[in-house]
C-alpha cells in the first residue's frame, strides 16, 4: 500500500487508520469499522458520481478493513473501474485491489481481463508492469488462458524496456507452475533462451527462474541453455567485484544469479562439447579456489553470498559425479566447514557430504573426516546437526571402519535425543548386518542396541537377529550364551525377553552342559520374566515352553505344571489359553517320536530384502534420497557391502553351513531346506516379508528370472547399441553405481554388487516426463559366444510407467569363464503413440569378479616371475587423459576390484595390485603395475600399464579396460 500523507489527498485515509488505532476495545474497534462501512456502502450507491480519487479513498479504507481481519463483499466494481484510469497511484490501488480481494473464480475476471490487455498493449512500461503483477498475484487458469500467448511476444520483444521483461518473466513462471498445458513456449523457445545473453543482469536473472522451470518439465526443448549459461556464469566468475558493481553483494559479484546458473546446470547431464565442459570445470575450480582466498569482508552478508555459491557448485560437482579431481577438492572443502563455528555451514557442510560419501570417486576423501563427524555427533547442541552427523558416518561406512562407526553410534544412542532414536537404531542394525564378518560382533551389537534402546528396537530388528542366528550354525551356541546372560540382568527389555525365549527355545541344548545353564535354570530364569511381558510376548515364551519339553525332557513335569496352572488353563485371554491346552495335551499324549517332529528345530529361513532397509527409508520420506540408486551403500552386500576383501572368509564359513544363505544371489540350483525353498532375493534378506508363489512359465525359473536371450530370440527389431554403448561402459568399469543412461524422455540408474562369480544389478527407469510410458519391455540378450560364458537372468518391469515415476528391474549374473563382449540390453516403449528403440551395452565387465587378494612383497614378484611367459603379459603406454592425483589413482584401482598392494614396488610413485577372477569354469590370478611418470610437464604426463595373469585374454581385456581409466 502506497504511503499516506497530508499532502496527497488521503487525509480521510489516515484519520480512520488513526482513529482504529486509537480504539481502546475490540467492540470499539469493530464499531467504528461498522459506521466507515455503512458511509462507503452510501457512497458507493448514491445518486451522484463519484470521481477517481474519492474512489482510490474508499477502495483503500476497505483494503485497510480487509488486512485487519474483517469480510469485504462490496467494492469491488468501484475497483476494477480503478483500473481504467490514467492516474498511476489510482491504477495502483485498484490492481492492489483486485490482487488481495478478488477471487480467481470472480465474475469480475472478464472485466479485469479486458483493462489488463489495453493496459499491455498501452506501451506504457508503469502501466504494464502493474497488469503483469497483477497476473500473477492472481494467476488463474482464465488469465492463463487469456494471456499465455501475448506475454511470451512481450518478453522477447525488442522494444520491451527491462523492467518489463523482468515482470513478464517472472509473471510467466507464475502462470506456468499453475497451468503448465496452457504454456506452451514453441516459437519463442530459442528467443527466451538467449535472454541468458542480455546485458541486463536483471532480466537475465528473471530469466533464469523461468528457464530452470521449463528445462526441468522439457530437458530437450531447452538443451542449448547450457552453452549460455556456462558462458555466462564463466563470465560472472572471473570478474572483479568492481566489474558488475551494480550487482556486487559485499564483495561478491552476481551471487544471487550465480546461484540459479550453477542449479540450471543441474539440470543437465555434464556438457558433451569439449570446450564447453572444459570452461565449465575452469568455473568450479574458480569458485573453489575462491573460497580458500581469505575473506573481503567479515560481514556475515558476504560470507554468506560466497558460501551459498560454493554450496551450488558442490552439489553441480555431486550430480555429475564424473570430475574425480572436482569430488575429492569438494569433499576437503566441505571438511573444513565441519569444524566451523557457524551452525548452519556445518550443517549444510554434513548434509553435502553425505551425497559424496556415495560417489566411489571422492568415498575415500569423505572417510579421512571420520574422527571429526563422531566429535560432531557427541558435541553438537542442535540436534538436526547431530542427525546429519549421524546420517553421514551411516553413508561412509565400510568394511575397515564399521566396528568404529558401529560403537560410536551405539555410545550416542544411550543419550540421543528421543526424535532420531528409532531411526539411529535401524542404521545401527543395517550396519552391524552388512559388514559383519565375524557374526558373534553382529549378535553383540544387536543385544548391545536392545539393552541401550529397547523401547526404540522395531519388530523388524529383532526379527532380523532371529533370522541370521537360525541361518548360521557356527554362531548359534555363542547367541544362546550371549542372551542368557543377558537375560540375567534384573531389568531386562522385553524385546530381550522374545530373542532369548526365541533363540533358548531352539538352541538352548548347546548351553545346558554347564550346570551354570541348565534346562532348568534357563527355564526358570525364563519363567521369572513371563509375569512382566505383554500378551504375545506370554505366547512366544509358552511356545518356548514346550520347545524346552522335546529338547530336555527332564523339564517336562515342570513345565506341564505351569501349563496346567489357573493362570494359563483358565486365562482371560483366548490366545493364551489355547496355547496352554493344546501343548498341556501335546506334552501329555504324544510318543518322544511325534514330539519331536512337530518340534523340530527351525528350518533356515529364505532369503528376501530386508524390511528393516524398508522401513529406514519409510521413516526418511521419499526426498531423503533424490533417486534410489543414490541410496549408495544402504543395500550393500552382506558381510562386506561394496568392499570384496574377505571373500575367502566369507566361502569358507558358507561352506559349511547347510543354509540357502550359502546361495546368496540365489543363481545355483539348491534343495529346498524342510520344505522352505531358497529364493533370489537382495543379499540384504527379509524373513517375515510376504511372498507369493511366483507363475511358472517357459524361461522362467522359480523365482520368477527369465533367462537371458540369445540375439535371434530377442524382441523383434532391436535398436543396434548407440554410439556412445562403449563410452557408457568404460565410466562404470571401476564403479558399480550411477547413471547409465539419460535423454530427454528417460534415466537408466544402475546398482550393482559382485560375491566371487555371481553378481546382481539393479535398474532404475525413470521416466522424466509428465506422460506415461505404455508398452514398455526390457530385453538382456548375449551377442556369438557371449551365450556360453554369462549366464544372465532377468525379472520382467511393469509395462505401465507412470510419468515421474520410476520401475526397479533384478538381473541376476553368473560368471562361467572369461568374456570380452557386454550384454546387451534392449528397451522399447511407448510415448505419445511413438515407438522408442534403445539399445545399450550393459555395464558387465570381466573385472567385476575380481576377487582382491593380499600379498607380502616376496610373494608378489615370486608369483610375477613365474608368469613370465609373452603370451601371459599384457602391456599399454599411453598418455594420462586426467591429472596424476594419488587420491583418484588409488580409487580407481580398487574399484577396479583388485587389492592395493602398499610398499611392495621398489619406486614408491608405482602402483601394484593383485586379485584373482573368479569364474565358474576356473580362476584365474592377476598381478597388476602401474607407472606413471608424474614428473613430466602436464600434458606429457604418460601411463606404461602392465598386466600378467594366467590366462592371456584376461590379461590383455584387464589392460584394455583399465588403460580407459587414466
Amino acid at each position: 500500500m502506497p504511503a499516506v500523507s497530508k499532502g496527497d489527498g488521503m487525509r480521510g485515509l489516515a484519520v480512520f487508520i488513526s482513529d482504529i488505532r486509537n480504539c481502546k476495545s475490540k467492540e470499539a474497534e469493530i464499531k467504528r469499522i461498522n459506521k466507515e462501512l455503512a458511509n462507503i456502502r452510501s457512497k458507493f450507491k448514491g445518486d451522484k458520481a463519484l470521481d477517481g480519487y474519492s474512489k482510490k479513498k474508499y477502495v483503500c479504507k476497505l483494503l485497510f478493513i480487509f488486512l485487519l481481519g474483517h469480510d469485504i463483499d462490496f467494492g469491488h466494481m468501484e475497483a476494477v473501474n480503478l483500473l481504467s484510469s490514467n492516474k498511476y497511484t489510482e491504477k495502483q490501488i485498484g490492481y492492489l485491489f483486485i490482487s488481495v480481494l478478488v477471487n480467481s473464480n470472480s465474475e469480475l475476471i472478464r472485466l479485469i481481463n479486458n483493462a489488463i490487455k489495453n493496459d499491455l498493449s498501452s506501451r506504457n512500461p508503469t502501466f504494464m508492469c502493474l497488469a503483469l503483477h497483477c497476473i500473477a498475484n492472481v494467476g488463474s487458469r482464465e488469465m492463463a488462458e487469456a494471456f499465455a500467448g501475448e506475454i511470451p511476444r512481450i518478453l522477447v520483444a525488442g522494444d520491451t524496456m527491462d523492467s518489463v521483461k523482468q515482470s513478464a518473466a517472472l509473471c510467466l513462471l507464475r502462470l506456468y507452475k499453475a497451468s503448465p498445458d496452457l504454456v506452451l513456449m514453441g516459437e519463442w523457445t530459442s528467443r527466451v533462451v538467449h535472454l541468458l545473453n542480455d546485458q541486463h543482469m536483471g532480466v537475465v536473472t528473471a530469466a533464469i527462474s523461468l528457464i530452470t522451470c521449463l528445462s526441468s518439465k522439457n530437458p530437450d526443448e531447452f538443451k542449448t541453455c547450457v552453452s549460455l549459461a556456462v558462458s555466462r556464469l564463466s563470465r560472472i566468475v572471473s570478474s572483479a567485484s568492481t566489474d558488475l558493481q551494480d550487482y556486487t553483494y559485499y564483495f561478491v559479484p552476481a551471487p544471487w544469479l550465480s546461484c540459479k546458473l550453477l542449479r540450471l546446470l543441474q539440470c543437465y547431464p555434464p556438457p558433451e562439447d569439449g570446450a564447453v565442459k572444459g570452461r565449465l570445470v575452469e568455473c568450479l575450480e574458480t569458485i573453489l579456489n575462491k573460497a580458500q582466498e581469505p575473506p573481503k569482508s567479515k560481514k556475515v552478508q558476504h560470507s554468506n553470498a560466497k558460501n551459498a555459491i560454493l554450496f551450488e557448485a558442490i552439489s553441480l560437482i555431486i550430480h555429475y559425479d564424473s570430475e574425480p579431481n572436482l569430488l575429492v577438492r569438494a569433499c576437503n572443502q566441505l571438511g573444513q566447514f565441519l569444524q566451523h563455528r557457524e551452525t548452519n555451514l556445518r550443517y549444510l557442510a554434513l548434509e553435502s557430504m553425505c551425497t559424496l560419501a556415495s560417489s566411489e570417486f571422492s568415498h575415500e576423501a569423505v572417510k579421512t573426516h571420520i574422527e571429526t563427524v563422531i566429535n560432531a555427533l557427541k558435541t553438537e547442541r542442535d540436534v538436526s546437526v547431530r542427525q546429519r552427523a549421524a546420517d553421514l558416518l551411516y553413508a561412509m561406512c565400510d568394511r575397515s571402519n564399521a566396528k568404529q562407526i558401529v560403537a560410536e553410534m551405539l555410545s550416542y544412542l544411550e543419550t540421543a535425543d528421543y526424535s532420531i532414536r528409532e531411526e539411529m537404531v535401524l542404521k545401527v542394525a543395517i550396519l552391524a548386518e552388512k559388514y559383519a564378518v565375524d557374526y558373534s560382533w553382529y549378535v553383540d551389537t544387536i543385544l548391545n542396541l536392545i539393552r541401550i534402546a529397547g523401547d526404540y528396537v522395531s519388530e523388524e530388528v529383532w526379527y532380523r537377529v532371529i533370522q541370521i542366528v537360525i541361518n548360521r550354525d557356527d554362531v548359534q551356541g555363542y547367541a544362546a550364551k550371549t542372551v542368557f546372560e543377558a537375560l540375567q540382568a534384573p531389568a531386562c527389555h522385553e524385546n530381550m525377553v522374545k530373542v532369548g525365549g526365541y533363540i533358548l527355545g531352539e538352541f538352548g541344548n548347546l548351553i545346558a552342559g554347564d550346570p551354570r545353564s541348565s534346562p532348568l535354570v534357563q527355564f526358570n530364569l525364563l519363567h521369572s520374566k513371563f509375569h512382566l511381558c505383554s500378551v504375545p510376548t506370554r505366547a512366544l515364551l509358552l511356545s518356548a515352553y514346550i520347545k524346552f519339553i522335546n529338547l530336555f525332557p527332564e523339564t517336562k513335569a515342570t513345565i506341564q505344571e505351569v501349563l496346567r496352572s489357573d493362570s494359563q488353563i483358565r486365562n482371560s485371554d483366548v490366545e493364551l489359553q489355547q496355547r496352554a491346552v493344546e501343548y498341556l495335551k501335546l506334552s501329555s499324549i504324544a510318543s518322544t517320536d511325534v514330539l519331536a517332529t512337530v518340534l523340530e528345530e527351525m528350518p533356515p529361513f529364505p532369503e528376501r530384502e530386508s524390511s528393516i532397509l524398508a522401513k529406514l527409508k519409510k521413516k526418511k520420506g521419499p526426498g531423503a534420497v533424490s533417486v534410489e540408486l543414490e541410496d549408495g551403500k544402504e543395500r550393500g552386500e552382506l558381510n562386506g557391502g561394496g568392499d570384496r576383501g574377505g571373500d575367502a572368509a566369507i566361502a569358507a564359513s558358507n561352506a559349511s553351513t547347510p543354509s540357502p544363505s550359502a546361495d546368496l544371489l540365489g543363481l545355483r540350483s539348491a534343495a529346498p531346506v524342510s520344505g522352505v525353498a531358497p529364493s533370489a532375493g537382495s543379499l540384504l534378506v527379509d524373513v517375515f516379508s510376504e511372498a507369493g508363489p511366483a507363475a511358472s512359465s517357459a524361461g522362467v525359473n522359480d523365482d520368477g528370472f527369465l533367462s537371458s536371450t540369445p540375439p535371434s530370440a530377442a524382441s523383434e527389431d532391436p535398436a543396434p547399441p548407440l554410439p556412445e554403448s562403449d563410452e557408457l561402459l568404460n565410466k562404470f568399469v571401476c564403479k558399480n553405481n550411477g547413471v547409465l543412461f539419460e535423454n530427454q524422455l528417460l534415466q537408466i540408474g544402475i546398482k550393482s554388487e559382485y560375491r566371487q562369480n555371481l553378481g546382481r544389478m539393479y535398474l532404475f527407469y525413470g521416466n522424466k516426463t509428465s506422460v506415461q510410458f505404455v508398452s514398455f519391455s526390457t530385453t538382456v540378450s548375449c551377442p556369438g559366444e557371449l551365450q556360453s560364458q554369462l549366464n544372465v537372468q532377468t525379472k520382467t518391469v511393469e509395462p505401465l510407467v507412470e510419468g515421474g515415476a520410476q520401475v526397479q528391474q533384478v538381473i541376476n549374473i553368473e560368471c562361467l569363464t572369461d568374456f570380452i563382449d557386454a550384454p546387451l540390453l534392449n528397451i522399447k516403449f511407448r510415448y505419445g503413440g511413438a515407438l522408442q528403440n534403445i539399445s545399450l551395452k550393459l555395464p558387465v565387465t570381466i573385472n567385476k569378479f575380481f576377487q582382491p587378494t593380499e600379498m607380502a612383497a616376496a610373494d608378489f614378484f615370486q608369483r610375477w616371475k613365474q608368469l613370465s611367459q609373452p603370451q601371459q603379459e599384457a602391456q599399454k603406454i599411453f598418455k594420462a587423459s586426467h591429472g596424476m592425483d594419488t587420491e583418484v589413482l588409488k580409487a580407481k584401482l580398487l574399484g577396479l576390484g583388485t587389492a592395493l598392494l602398499e610398499n611392495v614396488d621398489p619406486n614408491p610413485e608405482n602402483y601394484v595390485c593383485a586379485g584373482v577372477i573368479q569364474t565358474k569354469a576356473q580362476q584365474v590370478g592377476c598381478l597388476l603395475r602401474l607407472e606413471p611418470n608424474a614428473q613430466a610437464q602436464p600434458g606429457e604426463q604418460m601411463y606404461r600399464l602392465t598386466l600378467r595373469s594366467s590366462k592371456d585374454t584376461v590379461s590383455q581385456r584387464v589392460c584394455d579396460l583399465l588403460a580407459e581409466q587414466f
